[in-house]
């Protein structure tokens, strides 16, 4: 048994007074363990949840369990939380029932529970704020600054974990900078990365992971709601944000939705940064990879709606046979063979297989796209670039942090063309690793 996992179950007896008779660590990026507890002739399942271990988190995991305990106390639908841990750093809480997604859920029962998920949000953002601040929930120096505190986290994050050079999120930090939000007076608990809830028998059951909640603007529920919806469908956001305002009334902030969203699919890469550049051992590199090329392609297609430019198909380098494809296809087929019956093992043998595929696919076509890309920062900077992708990478953040907004209409379809080569990257051509999910339009007027 891993060291962690003894001290988890002696930690977890105590805490509530039982005996543990199974146990498991999901199968997932972050340390997460299922744990089923006798107490008193009952056996209640119980979710202990931990911090990670390749990246910092904007919010430290006390933080989150405080705000749980918070919402949880003023009557908000979320796991009941049973305390804290030191060693290793970790809270449980309730097991809830339910489904996260809507597989197999009819349309009709769907939007039920979406109404009632938003029905809690409206709920959680009319809550009094003293109770959060008595727990020291993070909040801005003032209401006004309630929209920026947590940006102001992520990036605060990323400038301490950066090791090398980001074009695209020097270029929409650069960006924002320049383009302020409007102020405001909004401030009200957020959990901020929204969208995330169970849901039995037809109804919304909790609000779950609220790992990013604070005292903020609760427009960012709002925004950061839309790229979820392109893997879990929750029906029309102009719809929702209507119901929404009826529901809270007063109307939405279009513009605040707007620019809201654009910074949280920068989220991604800035949690991520260090993690994809110098992986641990423990790292899930492709799913943080898949992730970062997804939101990155919806930080380029939200920048292309402030922009109003259409953004152009990009051709893929046919694959090319090398002296290494027969052993890369080799790697990746007898990752795939392998079968085992430890889930969390499992788990690793896809990590390694996933990534396999994705040098696999280096290999056939990685090539190209490095001189696609190199051409392209040619063309922009207008001087010979290097052929070392560090040096282009290096060349390209130089100009993007001296442009000035100068460029920003080449610089958006630039980066739509090397982010659209990199999911090509991921896996093979039609695997939905290399898929890329396109949010809905947002039809309201959004920030001139």
């Amino acid at each position: 048994m891993p060291d962690d996992d003894a001290k988890i179950i002696v930690w977890l007896e105590g805490l509530l007074g039982g005996k543990v008779v199974s146990w498991s660590r999901q199968p997932r990026w972050r340390p997460m363990w299922f744990v089923d507890i006798e107490r008193n002739g009952v056996v209640e399942r119980v979710v202990v949840r931990g911090e990670r271990s390749d990246s910092v988190q904007q919010f430290p995991l006390d933080h989150e369990m405080r705000f749980q305990q918070v919402l949880e106390a003023q009557g908000i639908a979320v796991p009941h939380v049973y305390g804290w841990c030191d060693e290793p750093r970790a809270y449980a809480m309730a097991a809830v029932p339910g489904r996260p997604d809507f597989k197999g859920t009819p349309p009709a029962e769907r939007a039920v529970i979406v109404d009632e998920y938003l029905q809690e949000l409206a709920r959680l953002h009319t809550l009094p704020l003293q109770p959060f601040i008595d727990a020291g929930i993070t909040r801005g120096e003032s209401p006004a600054d309630a929209a920026h505190v947590g940006i102001r986290q992520f990036v605060r994050v990323f400038r301490q974990i950066k090791v090398r050079p980001d074009p695209l999120m020097e270029f929409v930090l650069g960006w924002l900078d320049r383009h302020p939000l409007p102020p405001s007076e909004r401030e009200a608990p957020v959990v901020w990365d929204s969208g995330q809830f169970h849901h039995t028998d037809g109804h919304f059951n909790a609000v779950m992971d609220v790992e990013l909640g604070h005292l903020g603007d609760p427009m960012m529920d709002l925004a950061a709601w839309r790229m979820r919806d392109t893997v879990i469908p929750f029906g029309d956001f102009n719809a929702l944000f209507d119901r929404y305002a009826e529901l809270t009334g007063a109307p939405v902030d279009m513009a605040a939705i707007q620019y809201h969203h654009l910074f949280f699919t920068l989220t991604n890469t800035l949690s991520f940064h260090r993690a994809l550049a110098q992986p641990i051992p423990a790292t899930d590199y492709m799913t943080y990879a898949q992730w970062v090329s997804e939101t990155n392609l919806h930080t380029i297609e939200t920048m292309a709606e402030y922009l109003g430019i259409e953004l152009e198909d990009v051709e893929i380098p046919e694959a090319l046979s090398t002296p290494v494809s027969a052993p890369h296809e080799h790697l990746s087929r007898s990752l795939q063979s392998i079968k085992v019956d430890d889930p969390f093992v499992a788990y690793q043998v896809r990590i390694a297989f996933r990534l396999a595929r994705h040098l696999e696919r280096f290999n056939q076509i990685g090539g190209e796209v490095l001189e696609h890309d190199r051409a392209d920062i040619e063309a922009i900077i207008g001087k010979n670039a290097p052929h070392s992708w560090d040096e282009c990478e290096a060349l390209l953040e130089e100009f993007v942090l001296a442009d000035n907004g100068a460029h920003d209409l080449e610089l958006v379809k630039l980066f739509n063309r090397r982010w659209r080569r990199y999911k090509a990257l991921m896996g093979p051509a039609g695997s939905a690793m290399a898929a890329h999910h396109v949010m809905q339009p947002l039809g309201k007027s959004l920030l001139p």
